[in-house]
């Protein structure tokens, strides 16, 4: 129970890699806050967090406004009296060539991506630098290091949450506030499951250990980050590839 009495907020938090992350750290003692823009999935996944005897709550809210980020914000503090975890999960791809991406799909990978990761640690720090306390993990990944034919919007995305964690965690450090970032690699999810035999050998020929990650690998990273295990590591970016990327 590494995180017995903490509250942590989720976003992106209903399903895949959130989930599973909030129902970790459920069952690891914390309350938890699930943000999704789907609010039927956030609210399910919030009973499933309830049934492991913490409280839950769940919010539909767009991370890319920072008024209804800090709406909610005030609701959980209305309702919890502190937040001590912030996991800034939520993204979106919108994958094209650089030459025919529109203008349109960089603005929104961008906004949700970077921009809500932005809204949501600003809105989270003012209550963290109250408490002089607190734990900032942002969900980044291998392609904001490694760059990808086809992600130029979302390379540039996760490559700025990357140095946008490493300016966090220097203003925040002297009020006990640490700010860390994890790197996925090739997760196994719903979109990875659609590839052909193929496609898949390709993959994996990229990867040390030859494996797909699951969520959990990830979700175990972040509960690193959370618990007094590390008290001492802030400005870093964990990486979780499999060896991919080294």
């Amino acid at each position: 129970m590494r995180l017995q009495g903490k509250v942590a907020l989720v976003t992106g938090g209903a399903r895949g890699i959130g989930r599973e992350i909030a129902m970790l750290f459920a069952q690891e003692g914390a309350d938890v806050v699930i943000c999704d823009v789907n609010l039927e999935a956030a609210q399910a996944t919030q009973k499933e967090i309830e049934a492991q005897g913490v409280k839950s709550m769940s919010f539909s809210t767009d991370v890319t406004a920072f008024k209804e980020v800090e709406g909610m914000v005030n609701l959980v503090l209305d309702n919890f009296k502190h937040l001590d975890i912030l996991v800034n999960n939520a993204g979106i791809t919108k994958d094209n060539l650089l030459l025919r991406m529109s203008e349109e799909d960089w603005d929104k990978v961008l906004a949700v991506n970077l921009k809500g990761v932005f809204n949501c640690t600003k809105a989270v720090s003012k209550v963290m630098i109250k408490q002089r306390s607190g734990k900032i993990i942002s969900i980044a990944s291998i392609i904001g290091i490694m760059g990808n034919a086809g992600q130029a919007n979302y390379a540039a995305s996760k490559g700025g949450i990357i140095s946008f964690t490493k300016s966090v965690a220097r203003e925040l450090a002297s009020r006990n506030i640490n700010a860390n970032a994890v790197a996925p690699g090739f997760i196994q999810t719903a979109m990875t499951d659609k590839l052909s035999e193929e496609q898949r050998k390709a993959m994996l020929a990229n990867i040390p250990l030859n494996r797909l990650g699951v969520p959990r690998d990830v979700a175990c990273a972040c509960l690193f980050l959370a618990s007094a295990d590390a008290d001492y590591i802030t400005g870093q970016t964990i990486v979780v590839d499999g060896g991919m990327s080294m």
